[in-house]
């Protein structure tokens, strides 16, 4: 349940986040564990009910503020159901304005972004398009004069461009907890948890190691030194897992 002296940060982000952006979600999050914090979000697909699920994992709470009502039959995602049970179980809690039958519907979700950041003391983005909704959450944080943070992400991928925008607008960069931490006011009791190294095959840390800018496809086999079949089947595992992008024959890392 959440206390009086409880700070609420807000964590928003792209329904197509990339595996750099889980991480960054986890990493965070499980920074958090141990202190008097509370994470609220959308209740959305992607870095919502990442940030969610998070918060659940490391025992702090979470408030999910859905687009919709709060009725079994409408809330949104369907799919997501599963995870409100869970939040209420573990003592968190669900808020709507809209009437529980209420189903969510395009202009529903902007509406309800005003309260995502506006019962939050600080909001967090990870990962935005240009294009991407959490943009309006982003604007209406800096409206309402709360404190606006965002994760520097690669600056040739699509899902970074809106996060970047806002930094250079002044918003506060945060790459460790203890950033967070620093923003709400609140004094780090140890030390923070360093990101953990990504379970990655031999073959896949060398391409990591190698992509340092980006490689047209050709050369990049070539530098891999396996046979074409295998070095093939590695990049498109490596793509679908979120840690290479690959664009007219140009592989980056993500």
């Amino acid at each position: 349940m959440p206390t009086p002296k409880m700070k609420l940060l807000a964590v928003v982000g792209s329904r197509h986040y990339t595996n750099y952006g889980k991480q960054v979600v986890d990493y965070l999050i499980q920074g958090l564990r141990g202190y008097n914090i509370g994470i609220v979000s959308g209740l959305a697909l992607g870095i919502d009910s990442l940030a969610h699920e998070a918060a659940l994992t490391n025992d702090l709470y979470t408030l999910a503020i859905p687009g919709g009502g709060l009725s079994d039959q409408v809330i949104y995602p369907a799919r997501h159901k599963p995870l409100a049970r869970r939040i209420l179980e573990k003592g968190g809690g669900l808020l709507s304005e809209f009437a529980p039958d209420f189903r969510a519907t395009a202009w529903s979700f902007p509406q309800r972004n005003r309260l995502v950041c506006g019962i939050a003391h600080a909001t967090l983005i990870i990962e935005a398009s240009e294009k991407s909704g959490t943009l309006i959450t982003a604007r209406l944080t800096a409206d309402y004069n709360r404190e606006l943070l965002v994760v520097p992400g690669n600056i040739f991928s699509d899902n970074s461009k809106g996060v970047h925008q806002f930094m250079k607008l002044g918003a506060t960069p945060v790459t460790e907890p203890k950033d967070i931490l620093d923003v709400l006011g609140l004094a780090v009791l140890s030390e923070m948890p360093r990101a953990k190294p990504a379970a990655l095959s031999a073959d896949e840390a060398r391409i990591l190691d190698i992509l340092t800018e980006p490689i047209p496809r050709d050369v990049l086999i070539r530098q891999i030194n396996l046979p074409i079949n295998a070095a093939t089947v590695i990049l498109m595992q490596m793509e679908l897992a979120g840690y290479i992008t690959e664009d007219n024959g140009i592989y980056r890392k993500v």
